[in-house]
C-alpha cells in the first residue's frame, strides 16, 4: 500500500503529474490530490518535470521512489538546466529506462554527462533537439561514442523528429551507439534523395556533414534490418522509390511503419510495400493525398495481421475502397477522419462480414465524413464523430444501441443533436469515461442532468461553447459526480471560462 503524501509535497506533484493527467489549474484541490495520489501508485508512467532549481527536491524524491520514465521540459544550456540535469543523472539515471528532452535545447556537454549517468535507458526522445546537432561535432571523440556506446547499450527505441541539423555523420556516430535499435522515429527531418549512383560517388560523400541523404538511412536499415521493426518517416518527402527500396530491405521485418504526410507517395507504391512487408500490425497513411482505392485494396490483400491503420485526410477514398477492408480480420482501430466521401454503412458492413464475425476493432473515427449513415461495431471503446453537422438525434441513437461497448466520445460541432436524441442514447453507454460535446449547441443542462445518471464512469467532459449550459448546472454535475476530474467549460453560458477539477 502506498503511503500518502504529506500536503507540502503537492507543489511538486503537480510539476511530476504524467502527461496524460496534467491539468491547467491554479487551485489545487481534492481531485488534484487523488490523481497525485494515483500516479504515484502506478509504475508505466511518464512523469513531465519543469527544468528550474524548485524541482531539485522533487527529483530527489521522485529518485527515491524509484521512478524509471521522465520527461523534462523547458531545457536549455543555463546553469540552472545543468545543475538539473545533474541531479537527474545522481538521483534518477541509474533507473532511468525512458526519457524524454523533446523540445529543448541542451548543450553537447551537459547531454553527454546525463546519458553517461542513465545506464539502464531503453527509450530516448531527442525529438526537436536542434541544439546537439548543429555544430555537427556530437560525439565525435572516440573515447566519449565509445562511453555512450556502454551507457546505451540496452537502447531499443531512438526518437530523432524534427531535426533539422541532422546530418550522415551525426546521425552515424549517434546510431552507431545503440547498436541494438528496434524503433527509430525521423519523423519531420530533412531528408534529400539522390537514388541513382552519383558521379564520382565516394564514402565521404554518402556520409555528409550537412546534409542526411536517404542514401544513408537506406544504409543504416540494411545494417539494422534483422533487428528495425517499427520506423517513423512522416514527413520526410519519401519518394515513390525510396519507399520501394526499402521495402525490399533484405532481412527487414517491419512491423510498425508511419509515412503520415508523405504527399509524393503513389497508390503503387503502397501496394509494393504490402507485398514486401506482409508483417505490417500498423500503418499510418494519413495524409498521403495521392492515394486512391487501389491502397486499400492493396493493404487488404498484403496486410494481413494488420491491426491499426491511419488513413486520415485520404479524401480520394471512396465507399468502392472501403469493402476492400472487409480482409482485415485482426483490424483494432482505423482512423477514416476527413475522408469526405465514405460513409459508414459499406465501412460498417465491410468490417462486420469477415469470417461471419467483426473484427475485434476498439477504436474508429470518422469525423468529417459527412455523409455517414449507421455504425455497428459492439466492441468498439473509442469512437469520434465530430464535425458531422448532419448527425441528427435518431442517428445518435442508432449509433448508441449499434456500438454499447463506448468508453472515449467525440461529438464537437453535431449541431443537430439535442437534449431529446440523449434522453435514449445516454443509457445504453454506462462505460463512458471520456466526453466532448463541445460546439454542440442546442444542448442545455437537462443533457447534463441525463449523463449524471446514466453514465457513472465518467471522467472528463468538454461543453465548451454549448451556449444552452450554464456555470451553474456545471456546478452542479460536478456535485453530483465528484470522481470527474476535468469539465472543459469555455463560453459555456455566455461566460470565458475553464473549470478544471
Amino acid at each position: 500500500m502506498a503511503e500518502l503524501l504529506p500536503p507540502e509535497m503537492l507543489t511538486y506533484i503537480l510539476s511530476f503529474l504524467p502527461l496524460s493527467d496534467q491539468k491547467e489549474a491554479s487551485l489545487v484541490s481534492r481531485a488534484w490530490y487523488r490523481a497525485a495520489q494515483n500516479a504515484l501508485r502506478e509504475t508505466n508512467v511518464r512523469y513531465k518535470i519543469p527544468v528550474s532549481s524548485a524541482s531539485l527536491p522533487g527529483i530527489k524524491s521522485l529518485g527515491l521512489r524509484g521512478i524509471s520514465c521522465i520527461g523534462l521540459t523547458n531545457l536549455d544550456g543555463s546553469p540552472a538546466s545543468h545543475q538539473v540535469l545533474q541531479s537527474v543523472a545522481y538521483h534518477l539515471g541509474p533507473h532511468l529506462q525512458s526519457l524524454c528532452l523533446g523540445g529543448g535545447s541542451p548543450t553537447e556537454a551537459s547531454f553527454v554527462a546525463l546519458i553517461l549517468g542513465c545506464p539502464a535507458l531503453r527509450s530516448l526522445d531527442l525529438s526537436g533537439c536542434n541544439s546537439l546537432f548543429v555544430s555537427g561535432m556530437l560525439l565525435a571523440q572516440p573515447e566519449t561514442a565509445q562511453r555512450v556506446q556502454q551507457a546505451l547499450s540496452g537502447l531499443r527505441e531512438l526518437n530523432l523528429a524534427g531535426l533539422q541539423n541532422l546530418a550522415d555523420l551525426s546521425f552515424n556516430r549517434l546510431s552507431s551507439c545503440a547498436p541494438y535499435l528496434e524503433r527509430l522515429s525521423l519523423a519531420y527531418c530533412h531528408l534529400t534523395f539522390e537514388l541513382g549512383p552519383a558521379q564520382g560517388s565516394r564514402v565521404p560523400q554518402e556520409s555528409s556533414p550537412s546534409q542526411f541523404s536517404f542514401r544513408n538511412l537506406l544504409r543504416f536499415v540494411k545494417e539494422r534490418a534483422s533487428r528495425l521493426h517499427a520506423l517513423d518517416l512522416s514527413g520526410t518527402g519519401l519518394l515513390p522509390e525510396a519507399l520501394q527500396a526499402l521495402g525490399q530491405v533484405a532481412g527487414l521485418q517491419l512491423q510498425e511503419l508511419s509515412l503520415h504526410s508523405c504527399r509524393d507517395l503513389s497508390t503503387e507504391a503502397v501496394a509494393a510495400l504490402c507485398h514486401q512487408q506482409p508483417g505490417l500490425t500498423f500503418l499510418d497513411l494519413s495524409g498521403c493525398s495521392e492515394l486512391t482505392d487501389g491502397a486499400l485494396l492493396a493493404v487488404s490483400r498484403g496486410l494481413q495481421h494488420l491491426q491499426h491503420l491511419n488513413l486520415r485526410k485520404l479524401q480520394r477514398l471512396t465507399d468502392a475502397g472501403c469493402t476492400a477492408l472487409g480482409g482485415l480480420w485482426e483490424l483494432q482501430s482505423l482512423d477514416m477522419a476527413e475522408c469526405c466521401l465514405v460513409s459508414g454503412r459499406e465501412l460498417a458492413l465491410a468490417l462486420g462480414s469477415v469470417r461471419g464475425t467483426p473484427p475485434p476493432l476498439t477504436s474508429l473515427s470518422l469525423a468529417y465524413c459527412s455523409s455517414l449513415k449507421v455504425l455497428q461495431f459492439p466492441q468498439l471503446r473509442q469512437l469520434s464523430l465530430s464535425l458531422l453537422p448532419a448527425l441528427t438525434n435518431k442517428g445518435l441513437v442508432a449509433v448508441a444501441k449499434g456500438c454499447p461497448s463506448l468508453e472515449r466520445l467525440a461529438l464537437s460541432h453535431c449541431s443537430l443533436l439535442s437534449d431529446e436524441g440523449w434522453a435514449q442514447a445516454a443509457r445504453c453507454w454506462p462505460r463512458l469515461q471520456y466526453l466532448n460535446l463541445s460546439s454542440c449547441s442546442q444542448l442545455t443542462e437537462q443533457t447534463l442532468d441525463t449523463i449524471g445518471q446514466a453514465c457513472k464512469q465518467i471522467q472528463m467532459l468538454d461543453v465548451a461553447m454549448c451556449s444552452g449550459i450554464s456555470m451553474a448546472a456545471v456546478r452542479r454535475f460536478q456535485a453530483q459526480l465528484p470522481q470527474v476530474t476535468c469539465i472543459q467549460s469555455r463560453f459555456v453560458g455566455g461566460a470565458d471560462l475553464t473549470l478544471t477539477l
